[in-house]
Order: structure tokens, then sequence, then C-alpha cells
């Protein structure tokens, strides 16, 4: 009895390893058959004009900061500008005490009055350089006295009524008139030019005078105040900073790379985070004629256009700066862009396969993104299935 079972089932394990023997050709044959090429979407890349533009930080400046200051020490007596005032051009900030100033000058007007004096002037008439002196009429007087009498000599001594010994004491008389009166003249000279240096000491004095009163330089504001009423101050210590707060300049630092597209009258677009949202705009006005060694960059002064109360002096702005208006360059839809681990690309189609090009950060205009010359306009960009396509994969682009 077991004979007889074993036997159908022998048979049944021969049938089906005869099945068995007949797939296994069937699936390599399958195996070696090339996978259909995948069907994707194109579209042509094309040739768009686009602004180059580079981005850049600077800072806003105030267009004068200066520290006012007395130049002759003193004792401050009162400061009438606090820290955030607004001063105008000439208005008072501060005072030291003018005592020591006013005697100063006192002393040097009546120095100048006694030395008028000497030549006969009063003290309103500082400004009169007088001819002659009473000394100088003295002496003019006698050396006209002494002419006299040389003359009259010098007739009576031809005709022998005079002795030639008499003759030579007048003549020698004359001869020191003549020379006393020369000296008054010079002692004149000598006074005009003390009385010069007498009037330059008044006016010296004058001006000490007038330092102990300190004014603002220009329309602007208080940033910074240093000193308080009583202290005493040497000449040019810091008394209060003014600035002006408009025109603001603007100051970047250009690259290199972009120096020689950069020149006066360049315009700027910036913003700041004190303005969020809000564009401002500036003209270059000034460039260095030198490039920073250090940082290869080219230092650029410019002007704002228009005056907002958001934009302060020491305000951190970023620029866009044009380098190029009218550059045409390849784009590419932005869907056609495959961004996978940072890295973004996208897939030509040539020759019916797939070429994968790297496309680094550019410019994007409305939904169309700037790529490398390696691709031309025309081009057929995959837009679609962008996850399942590899460098070399054949594909078959859709009709319609």
């Amino acid at each position: 009895m077991n004979r007889v079972i074993a036997f159908p089932v022998v048979l049944v394990i021969v049938v089906i390893l005869a099945g068995c023997g007949r797939k296994q050709p069937q699936a390599a044959e399958a195996a070696a058959r090339p996978a259909p090429p995948l069907e994707v979407r194109v579209v042509p890349a094309e040739a768009h004009t686009v602004e180059r533009t580079i981005s850049v930080t600077g800072s806003l400046l105030a267009d004068e900061t200066v520290n006012c200051s007395s130049e002759v020490p003193g004792r401050i007596t009162a400061v009438s500008v606090d820290f955030g005032s607004q001063v105008h051009k000439g208005q008072v900030v501060a005072e030291l005490d003018k005592q020591e100033y006013q005697i100063a000058l006192d002393r040097a007007r009546a120095s100048l009055a006694q030395a008028l004096a000497r030549v006969g002037l009063n003290p309103d008439q500082e400004n009169v350089a007088p001819e002659s002196t009473p000394a100088m009429q003295q002496a003019k007087a006698q050396l006209e006295d002494a002419r006299f009498k040389y003359d009259s000599a010098a007739r009576l001594v031809k005709s022998g009524d005079i002795a030639a010994e008499r003759f030579n004491e007048i003549e020698k008389a004359y001869a020191a008139r003549k020379a006393a009166y020369e000296a008054t003249r010079y002692d004149l000279r000598t006074q005009l030019a003390t009385i010069q240096a007498l009037r330059a000491e008044v006016r010296l004095a004058a001006k000490r005078l007038s330092d102990t009163t300190i004014r603002a330089p220009f329309d602007g504001a208080v940033s910074a105040r240093q000193v308080s009423p009583g202290q005493y101050l040497k000449e040019n210590t810091p008394i209060v900073t003014v600035i002006k707060t408009w025109p603001l300049r603007l100051r970047a630092e250009i690259p290199e790379a972009a120096a020689s597209t950069t020149h006066v009258g360049t315009a700027l677009t910036f913003t700041t985070d004190s303005a969020p949202g809000a564009q401002f705009h500036a003209v270059i006005r000034e460039l260095n004629p030198s490039l920073d060694p250090r940082a290869r960059s080219l230092t650029a002064e410019a002007r704002l256009v228009e005056r907002d109360p958001l934009l302060r002096p020491g305000g951190f702005v970023q620029i866009r700066l044009v380098t190029q208006r009218d550059a045409t360059v390849t784009t590419v839809p932005r869907q056609a862009l495959y961004l996978v681990a940072g890295l973004a690309k996208v897939f030509v189609v040539r020759n019916g396969k797939i070429v994968e090009v790297h496309v680094p950060p550019g410019l994007e205009t409305n939904g169309w993104v700037e790529v490398p010359a390696g691709i031309q306009p025309g081009d057929p960009i995959v837009i679609n299935k962008l996850d399942l396509l590899v460098n070399g994969a054949a594909v078959q682009v859709a009709k319609g």
C-alpha cells in the first residue's frame, strides 16, 4: 500500500520542477530587456534682461560732528544746553568766568591809550597815524634856528666879520640840531610800531574774552554733554558734542569686483531695521581714490535723497547696489529647480538623456531663475518628475 501512494507524489514533484525550469529563462529574459524611457514634460529656457546687483552693508553718519570747546582755560559758569537739545548756529551753549579776561582787556586798552598820549593822540584816535609829535615840533624849531644862525655865520665868515673858530662852533651846533630832529623822527616810528603792537594786544585780549562764550558752529543737536557748571577747564577741553543731523552721509565698503562699476552719481537703494519694509535712496558723492589694501574694498560716501525722521546717524543699513542695468541671462521656470541637501539643480534633455546641471544661488525675477552659462536659451528643461531623474537617464519628452 505504501508503494502505491508514493508514486503519485513523485509524479507531482517532477511536474512542479519541470514548470520552474521553464519560468527561470523567461524571468532572465525580462530582466535583460531595458526599462522604457520615463516620459517627462519640458519647457524651453528663456533669455531675460535683468539688473545685476550686489548687497553690501553700510552706516549712516552725521554730516558734521564737532566737540565744542574753549580756546582759553577757565571755570564754567553756565551750560545752557543738554543732551538731545536742538541748537542753532551762533547759539550760546556754555560760558566761562569772564572777570580775569575783562581785566586783561582793560589793561591792554590802558597801555594803548598811554602810547597814544605820547604822540599827542586821544584813545579814540588809535587808528590815526600822526605826522609829528610835540618833541618833533620842538626839535624842528631848534633845527630851523640853528640853520638860520649857520646861514648868517656863513656869510659873515666870508666877509671876515666873525672868526673861523666861531663859525665852526655854529656849524657843529647846526649838525647837532639836524641829528636831534632825525632822532625824533625815528622815535616817532618806534612809537607808532609800539602802538601797532598794543593794538594787537587789545584785539587778542578782546578775542580771549570773547572765547569765554562758547557758541554752536552750525544748526544741529547735542549728542553729549561733558561738563557741569563750576568745573575748571583747560583750553580745548570738550564741553558739548554737536552733530549736524541733515544731510546724512551713507558710508559703505564696495567690494573690489564692483569697484570699476561704481562712480560718483551712482544711485543706491538701502533698507534699515529701524524702518522695516521701507526703502530709501542715496547718491554717491565721494569715492576714496584707492582701495583698502587689507579689505580690498573701496570706500564710498553717499548723500540721502530724501529726509526721513526714522533715519538717524549711527544706523546700520543694507545696501542694494546696481552693477549692471541691462544684463542678458538665461533663465528657467522656478518649478524646474530641484532642491536636495541644500543644493539646487535643473535637468536638461540632450539626445534623449538627462543632463544634470547644478545651479548656484542667483537672481529670481517673476518666477524665473537665472542659470549658469552651460544652459542656452531654447534648451529643453524638465519641469515634472524631478525626484525620479538621475544624470544620464533616458527620457521621452511628452507631446502636447
